[in-house]
C-alpha cells in the first residue's frame, strides 16, 4: 500500500474552514500591530463576525490563539511523496521544501510578532510559549520525520534516530536565524536567499547522514 505524506499536514482534528482561516489571519494581523493585546472584542470587530461565534469556534483566547498558531505552522509542509517508493530525489525535494517553507513563514512579520508575544509571556507561566512550542517546533517534527524514516528504510540515508536527526536537519537551515530576526535583524534572508540556504542545508544534511556504501565498494 502506498503512503501518501500530504502538503500541509493538520496538527489538530480538523483543518479550519475558509472562513476560520480567514478569521485565524485577522487575529496574526492584530498580532502584528498589537502584540499580546489582542483581544476577542477586536477580533470580532475586525473580522466582522460576533464574539459567540468565536467562543464557539475557539472555546476561549487560548483557544483562539492555540488555533492560530496551528494555522501558521501549517504553512510549513511539502509536496506529497509515496514513502514506500522515496528516492533519493524525492527525498531532497522534501528536505528543500520543508526548509525553505520554514525560513519563509518564520521570517514573515506575523511569526516573529507571535513568538515575541510567546517569549515574552513564558516567564510568567502564560501558555501561549507552550502553544507556539507544541505546534511549531515539535508538530514540524512529527511531520517531516515519517519522511526520514522513509528514506533510512530505502537505503538512502543513515541515523538512529530520527528526532536527533531531525534536530540536525533544523539546525542546519534554522541556525540562528530566529534569534536574529527577534532581535530586528530584517536583512538576514533576503527572499531570494531563501531556496539557496534550504538547498545548502539539504546537502549538508544528505552529506552527514549519507548511507554506507555497500561493502568492498571503499577504497583501500
Amino acid at each position: 500500500m502506498n503512503v501518501q505524506v500530504p502538503l500541509n499536514v493538520p496538527v489538530s482534528a480538523a483543518e479550519p474552514t475558509a472562513r476560520q482561516q480567514a478569521v485565524l489571519d485577522v487575529v496574526l494581523a492584530l498580532f502584528v500591530e498589537q502584540g499580546d493585546r489582542v483581544t476577542m472584542d477586536a477580533v470580532a470587530r475586525r473580522a466582522s463576525c460576533s464574539k459567540e461565534t468565536l467562543y464557539k469556534w475557539f472555546g476561549d483566547r487560548d483557544g483562539m490563539l492555540n488555533a492560530t498558531v496551528r494555522w501558521q505552522a501549517l504553512r510549513v509542509g511539502f509536496t506529497p511523496v509515496d514513502l514506500a517508493r522515496l528516492d533519493l530525489a524525492s527525498l531532497r525535494r522534501c528536505l528543500e521544501e520543508f526548509a525553505a517553507n520554514w525560513l519563509s513563514v518564520i521570517s514573515s512579520p506575523t511569526s516573529i510578532a507571535l513568538n515575541r508575544v510567546a517569549i515574552g509571556q513564558a516567564a510568567g507561566g502564560a501558555p501561549l510559549g507552550l502553544i507556539v512550542l507544541e505546534n511549531g517546533r515539535f508538530a514540524l517534527g512529527k511531520r517531516l520525520k515519517p519522511v526520514l524514516e522513509a528514506g533510512r528504510a530505502a537505503g538512502l540515508i543513515r541515523f538512529e534516530d530520527s528526532e536527533a536527526a531531525f534536530r540536525v536537519f533544523f539546525g542546519l537551515f534554522a541556525r540562528d536565524v530566529q534569534i536574529r530576526l527577534l532581535l530586528g535583524d530584517r536583512g538576514i534572508l533576503p527572499a531570494l536567499r531563501i531556496q539557496e540556504d534550504a538547498a545548502e542545508a539539504t546537502r549538508q544534511f544528505l552529506a552527514l547522514h549519507a548511507a554506507s556504501p555497500p561493502s568492498g565498494t571503499e577504497s583501500a
